[in-house]
């Protein structure tokens, strides 16, 4: 496995990562409303917009990417690691890169923890600081817990 940093020519695929993994593992624990927000909000124009910063990566199995994962400053924005692919370490090991890129110029990194990854993270030694809240259509709310790890 290598984690690389994603190019423009990859956009198509990180985006492919995002939906089958948000369609496939979201459904699980959130109303159809959240899982529909998440796809929207990884549009193809989103993906390329993270590419372009230079802060999203991807780990790939020979030349098939396994999970992707970005940060904006010491914000981790996000990390995807395929179905087939879970359980395997791949969440950790994008977590440990996008770490060591935050703590260059940063002693925190922070995140938005979703359902399905807040154990990964809590394990990783992330300790929740808040609460967000993110109101939806058909009176859905979308909660999430704010986290956070100190690298230094």
């Amino acid at each position: 496995m290598k984690y690389i940093t994603a190019t423009s020519d990859l956009a198509d695929a990180v985006y492919n990562v995002l939906h089958i993994t948000i369609q496939s593992i979201y459904p699980k624990y959130y109303p159809r409303e959240v899982v529909d927000f998440f796809c929207s909000h990884h549009s193809k124009e989103h993906v390329l917009e993270g590419i372009v910063t230079g802060n999203m990566g991807v780990l790939l199995d020979g030349r098939e990417i396994m999970g992707t994962g970005c940060y904006d400053g010491n914000h981790i924005t996000g990390v995807y690691v395929l179905p087939h692919y879970q359980k395997r370490g791949c969440g950790s090991q994008i977590m440990d890169c996008l770490e060591a890129e935050i703590v260059k110029k940063y002693d925190t990194a922070i995140l938005d923890a979703s359902l399905p990854a807040a154990c990964l993270y809590e394990h990783r030694g992330y300790k929740t600081v808040g609460h967000g809240i993110y109101e939806l259509e058909n009176e859905v709310k979308l909660v999430y817990e704010i986290m956070e790890k100190k690298l230094i």
